[in-house]
């Protein structure tokens, strides 16, 4: 496993930040749902660092993935977590890293089980394109390319820091 020196995770999450606080601002009530498991690192983080008084949400998206039958229950499959009514809600979904666009589409098909939002924005700490569907972040702190067969991965340490970390197949 190698770093790409060029995805520094702490300095795009404060990219990240920066772009946000302007929404947060304009929506003091804010409802932040981070998709699993990196989307909900930072969620966590937006919602201490913004101070909103919602507690962040998580969605894990296994089951609502058009491509479970092929790929089956990922390890560390956890249940969502929404703290706050979704009816009416503005919400930032976010997400570590954007690729397919599958993710997203399976993160608003179950924000909607859970009732009707006002509005949602999408916010992807890296957006690495080859999008399948037509799917695009409001904010996003970084815009870089890989091949399909390489892997971008956000990792938390024990102390909350972010790292990222690029696989080559």
């Amino acid at each position: 496993m190698t770093t790409d020196t060029t995805l520094h995770a702490e300095h795009l999450y404060q990219q990240l930040l920066e772009q946000i606080r302007p929404l947060a601002a304009a929506h003091p009530q804010l409802a932040v749902v981070g998709i699993y498991s990196g989307g909900a690192w930072i969620a966590e983080r937006l919602v201490r660092d913004l101070q909103l008084t919602t507690a962040a949400g998580s969605i894990d998206v296994s089951f609502y993935r058009d491509d479970y039958a092929e790929k089956g229950l990922r390890s560390g499959a956890k249940p969502s977590h929404i703290p706050f009514s979704v009816d009416g809600a503005q919400i930032l979904l976010v997400d570590d890293v954007l690729y397919t666009g599958r993710t997203t589409r399976a993160a608003i098909n179950e924000l909607f089980d859970y009732g009707r939002p006002a509005r949602i924005w999408l916010a992807a700490l890296v957006d690495r394109g080859g999008r399948h569907l037509p799917v695009a972040p409001d904010f996003v702190a970084q815009v870089s390319s890989f091949e399909s067969s390489v892997s971008v991965n956000l990792q938390r340490a024990d102390d909350g820091t972010f790292r990222i970390s690029i696989d080559h197949a």
